[in-house]
């Protein structure tokens, strides 16, 4: 605890009188109380003044009884650095065998599509007739998307594999086309033609691609169309 100097009386005794050098009295009896009461004040202002022992008895006792209660709070035991990780029955595989997602807000597959002017003036290109099933003679299958907003322009490109159709290798590129996307473009288009001797019936893959060039990385997911079978095209 602080403690201040002792500091000794400002007289040598209230019956006595304090005198200078020449043996001049220096105050007389009915000032020396005044002088006393200003210089009191005056080592009161500087903190000059000795702290009262009630004063010190609470700090004592406020001191005591933080340290109890510090010493009663219970301590947090280390945490696990699991708990700072991501856990994986949180994570979400992304399905590359299915319809694209991320940059894609909607993507479909239609028989056509036409161009309408936005409330931002801008082209926006919407499909016609959406659908997955195509007649053998279809003239042309489109995939019609719509991006999120980004900040560099890029291709996407879509692949056509036969996936289950009969006297075809699930291998072999049947049909791709490719689109450009500037900076300011929300929206496009991939136009697949038929293969040389036409759709034959049965299921088709078409893979989405996204980026400069086609490559194991650039792959964003998956759309699957079927061509009818001529019989069924017919009666339909």
């Amino acid at each position: 605890m602080l403690r201040y100097p002792s500091w000794p009386p400002l007289t040598k005794g209230r019956d006595n009188i304090e005198e200078t050098a020449a043996g001049a009295p220096f105050l007389d009896r009915s000032q020396q109380a005044v002088y006393e009461s200003v210089m009191a004040s005056f080592y009161s202002l500087l903190g000059l003044r000795p702290i009262l022992p009630q004063a010190g008895i609470l700090l004592v006792c406020a001191m005591a009884t933080t340290q109890a209660l510090a010493e009663d709070l219970p301590i947090a035991p280390n945490p696990s650095i699991n708990d700072f990780q991501l856990r994986q029955e949180d994570v979400k595989q992304y399905d590359f065998d299915a319809p694209p997602q991320g940059m894609f807000r909607s993507i479909t597959m239609s028989e056509g599509f036409e161009e309408e002017l936005g409330f931002r003036r801008t082209h926006e290109i919407v499909p016609v007739k959406p659908t997955d099933r195509f007649r053998p003679d279809a003239q042309a299958v489109y995939i019609v998307f719509e991006l999120h907003q980004h900040y560099q322009a890029f291709k996407v490109f879509g692949r056509c594999f036969p996936e289950e159709v009969a006297g075809l290798d699930p291998g072999t590129v049947v049909g791709e086309d490719s689109m450009y996307i500037a900076l300011e473009d929300e929206t496009g288009y991939l136009k697949l033609f038929p293969p040389k001797g036409g759709w034959k019936a049965g299921r088709y893959k078409v893979e989405i691609h996204a980026g400069e060039q086609v490559n194991d990385m650039s792959l964003m997911g998956t759309m699957r169309f079927t061509i009818a079978a001529a019989e069924a095209a017919t009666a339909k």
